[in-house]
């Protein structure tokens, strides 16, 4: 905001991640977001991200992403395209991210830029981009346990 990174969070997720790296072409990633339990680093500053110009948490309690496709870049770095819904709106996204195996799990490290004004994150004032960019930089970390 207005050149000053902000850090925030969310508290509430469920990832569902059915990798393979032998077998690329089956894989399905799915990950749904409780946008209420974001952590914006304050009270006052978590009420209004949830208000109607910013995520309007009451109509739209949840962003979702579904992945389209995966492929590999090399050693246990991957990318994974699909399709991302905030505020009931859908757009194309991508991430990058690292499959790290740790027994029978496998930490994932990951990023993506997700452009705000794509889904009307932000509206009104807040839509100018000169006082809170339009590129906000999602990185995620999880451990995914092997199925069963």
């Amino acid at each position: 905001q207005m050149g000053v990174p902000v850090d925030g969070s969310f508290k509430r997720f469920n990832a569902q991640l059915n990798v393979d790296p032998a077998r690329l072409a089956t894989a399905k990633a799915t990950f749904d977001l409780d946008l209420a339990s974001i952590d914006a680093g304050s009270e006052e500053a978590n009420d209004e991200v949830a208000g109607k110009a910013w995520f309007n948490t009451k109509a739209f309690p949840r962003a979702k992403f579904e992945s389209t496709g995966f492929k590999s870049l090399g050693g246990n770095r991957y990318e994974v395209s699909g399709k991302m819904t905030i505020k009931g709106k859908t757009q194309p996204a991508t991430a990058t991210f690292t499959l790290t195996p740790q027994g029978n799990a496998a930490i994932v490290d990951g990023a993506f830029v997700l452009k705000r004004n794509d889904f009307g994150i932000g509206e009104g004032s807040w839509s100018d981009v000169s006082v809170v960019a339009n590129e906000i930089q999602i990185k995620f970390h999880f451990l995914a346990n092997a199925g069963k």
